[in-house]
């Protein structure tokens, strides 16, 4: 199952709401988000965006953002006592963020205020129903020990510094898990993750993921993680039909040494230092190779056995001249690009 990203459609700081065009955005499955970047915006203009929440469904959400050299008031939030989607984001500061308990529609929370004044924020009760979170604490350490009461938690992204992070392994409906600048940490809760479909790492710090064993983890994104130089246990991703790994200068070389039937889209860009990429052969399912400058030779790479399924490559070296050569061979060859 792959996450599904949806369109984002910002109105900023309005002074009045066309009903029906957010609506015909809607229908047609985008995200509407209100966004607030000062409370010199909020005007009338916040009752009128509840009424909304209360008639929409959690695709129309509401942000507030900005806020430079001011704290955002909580009491803000007062006045849309109906949202379902709530973006407290790209924040400095705010306070009385208990205000969240009255909040009882929520669907989704994307949490990143800077200075966040609550460790255990997450220990507010009705945020327990949260289908999505989105959390980031860069200052204080955010407590993960109320995990265990997130029975609905189904898509989490989460980040900074954090304590009691093998918690994430209690929430059994999970399908979508990020973990941002997330160092150190051991990854073995991720094997409790029966659901788990779509697992990225970014930033932060970490020499591999060996702590994780066979799973049904689908789609796989590895990006500006410090370190990591060990991909050696890709062969327990069986289900893996994408693959994606980004800006990773420590990694040599990947091998596909077993079969991996699933595996449709590969990707490496900006891996400079990966210089052999082998067992291409036994992806008998990928469609598309994506290498963006790496140390790959393209003429012996392009020698080895290739599955028959692969009809896109792209092989971008960063060199003008050359890469129009290849992308002609490519074409030549019946490669899309």
């Amino acid at each position: 199952m792959r996450k599904i990203w949806k369109r984002k459609i910002l109105i900023n700081d309005p002074t009045a709401l066309d009903r029906d065009q957010i609506e015909q955005d809607l229908r047609h499955g985008n995200q509407v988000i209100v966004q607030f970047s000062h409370p010199n915006f909020y005007g009338s203009i916040l009752e009128e965006v509840d009424e909304l929440c209360a008639r929409l469904d959690e695709n129309f959400g509401v942000r507030f953002y900005g806020h430079y050299s001011l704290s955002f008031d909580g009491h803000t939030l007062l006045r849309i006592p109906h949202v379902k989607s709530l973006h407290l984001n790209s924040l400095t500061q705010a306070h009385n963020t208990e205000v969240l308990a009255t909040l009882k529609h929520l669907y989704a929370l994307h949490i990143g205020i800077y200075e966040l004044e609550n460790s255990d924020i997450l220990s507010i009760d009705t945020l327990w129903s949260l289908r999505e979170l989105s959390i980031n604490s860069e200052k204080k350490m955010l407590n993960l020990q109320y995990f265990k009461e997130f029975n609905h938690l189904e898509q989490l992204h989460v980040g900074g510094k954090v304590k009691n992070l093998d918690t994430i392994g209690d929430l059994q409906d999970l399908s979508y898990l990020a973990l941002h600048s997330i160092s150190k940490h051991p990854l073995h809760f991720v094997n409790r993750l029966r659901k788990l479909k779509h697992f990225r790492l970014l930033l932060g710090g970490r020499e591999n993921i060996q702590e994780i064993e066979e799973n049904e983890i689908d789609d796989l994104e590895i990006s500006r993680v410090r370190g990591f130089h060990d991909l050696s246990n890709i062969a327990n991703f069986q289900a893996l039909t994408r693959l994606k790994v980004e800006d990773q200068v420590k990694l040599h070389e990947v091998s596909f040494s077993g079969q991996m039937k699933m595996l449709e889209e590969l990707s490496f860009w900006n891996c400079k230092n990966v210089a052999r990429l082998t067992g291409l052969e036994q992806l008998s399912s990928l469609r598309k190779l994506r290498l963006l400058k790496t140390s790959v030779d393209f003429e012996s790479f392009i020698q080895q056995q290739l599955p028959s399924s692969l009809s896109t490559m792209e092989f971008v070296t960063g060199k003008n001249k050359a890469d129009q050569e290849i992308k002609q061979l490519l074409l030549n060859m019946g490669y899309n690009n």
